[in-house]
């Protein structure tokens, strides 16, 4: 989905007034019930890390601290079944996944004597009936669960959504029955840094030469974008030369404007390729099973 940089405004001055669980979610697709899904999750969730990185600093102080994991262990007290860290957590305008580490970091300080383990921490996150506490295992349950930006779950989540699109990829490639190295293939031949698929044979899309295509499965924000510009689409540019990026989520419209210079933005499989042949000869793909005109 592409959305007009005025159209992306109007979705983030929403989101500034929510929280990131999934019953809010269900309010921004209310809000805005022509956008997909995903492509509102995928928002939230970039402008909800942005925010949490700049106010982040504040939950993790040391006064701060203690007096969450005071207030929590004085909740679950009186209210043994009441979700104490979730409430917790939306009250200070913090990830519920975020403050279930808080809590539970401080909780294994008390058990172990000291700082805690790393290792321990993450396990007993991704499997909350490690914890030797009922309930602050709950607690953590529950926080994992609802958190729509942050934890374990929305992690295996993204990775798995990753994955999915770099197949989805793969399979539109073959369909068409165009040859290409994917990224497993190009490190195992020395390349450190690749995009997902280079082209053994360079296509033309809209009129401009794709030797290499980037999967991203998430909206396409300036902060993002820029970023991979900088990190990685630039570097693909001079070592491959002009490639294609398809952001499946969508993108802000206006960033879609290194045409000239070799970057090109879609939010799907282009359906019209030209594939460039021996003798200035090209083959139009069209998208029934690789069928060429």
């Amino acid at each position: 989905m592409r959305l007009s940089r005025a159209e992306y405004k109007e979705i983030v001055r929403c989101i500034e007034q929510l929280r990131p669980t999934r019953q809010c979610m269900k309010m921004l697709k209310e809000s805005f019930p022509n956008h997909s899904q995903s492509t509102l999750l995928s928002i939230f969730s970039l402008e909800y890390q942005k925010r949490t990185k700049r106010t982040i600093w504040r939950h993790h102080a040391p006064d701060v601290i203690e007096s969450y994991y005071q207030r929590y262990l004085s909740g679950a007290k009186a209210r043994p079944t009441a979700p104490i860290l979730l409430e917790l957590a939306n009250e200070v305008d913090l990830s519920p996944s975020l403050m279930a580490r808080i809590i539970l970091d401080r909780f294994l300080q008390d058990l172990d004597g000291g700082a805690s383990s790393k290792t321990v921490l993450n396990s007993m996150l991704k499997e909350p009936p490690l914890i030797p506490d009922q309930i602050l295992a709950s607690n953590i349950y529950q926080c994992t669960i609802n958190d729509c930006c942050y934890g374990p779950l929305v992690d295996c989540i993204k990775h798995a959504i990753g994955h999915e699109h770099e197949v989805l990829l793969r399979d539109k490639l073959e369909e068409r029955s165009l040859s290409f190295l994917d990224e497993n293939q190009l490190r195992t031949m020395g390349y450190d840094k690749t995009p997902d698929i280079i082209l053994e044979v360079p296509v033309a899309v809209e009129g401009h030469i794709v030797h290499w295509i980037e999967s991203k499965a998430s909206f396409g924000d300036d902060h993002s974008h820029r970023t991979y510009l900088n990190e990685q689409f630039w570097s693909y540019w001079n070592r491959f030369g002009p490639g294609l990026v398809i952001y499946w989520y969508g993108f802000i419209g206006e960033l879609d404007c290194q045409r000239d210079r070799g970057i090109l933005l879609k939010d799907c499989f282009p359906t019209d390729i030209v594939t460039l042949c021996h003798g200035n000869q090209q083959e139009r793909q069209t998208p029934e099973s690789g069928k060429t005109t």
